[in-house]
């Protein structure tokens, strides 16, 4: 089975940018739709990008054009580019790997956009 491990969230200004990553082991990523939710303090988690098996993308409205999900299939990671980021992106950041009815998380990463 899949374990996931994200990384590269932190603080930065708005306008800045940041690229968070989801390391997949113990299982090859390339079978997988893999997507980015976001939670940010008493919302319910939402979907930030996907990206199917075929490596097409797909973004929520508010994140269209400020960010880039991608995959690298030799390093079994997914990234999601983040640029413009605005305070209102400030969240906690899931990685979710689905697959044939069996859908694994990560543990999460704090991105926080303040000045």
């Amino acid at each position: 089975q899949v374990q996931l491990v994200e990384s590269g969230g932190g603080l930065v200004q708005p306008g800045g940018s940041l690229r968070l990553s989801c390391a997949a082991s113990g299982s090859s990523f390339s079978t997988y739709v893999v997507g980015w939710y976001r939670q940010a303090p008493g919302k319910q988690r939402e979907l930030v990008a996907v990206i199917t098996r075929a490596n097409n993308p797909t973004y929520a409205e508010s994140v269209k054009g400020r960010f880039t999900i991608s995959r690298d299939g030799a390093k079994n990671t997914v990234y999601l580019q983040m640029n413009s980021l605005r305070p209102e992106d400030t969240a906690v950041y899931y990685c979710n790997a689905y697959n044939l009815g069996s859908s694994k998380w990560g543990q999460g990463t704090q991105v926080t956009v303040s000045s």
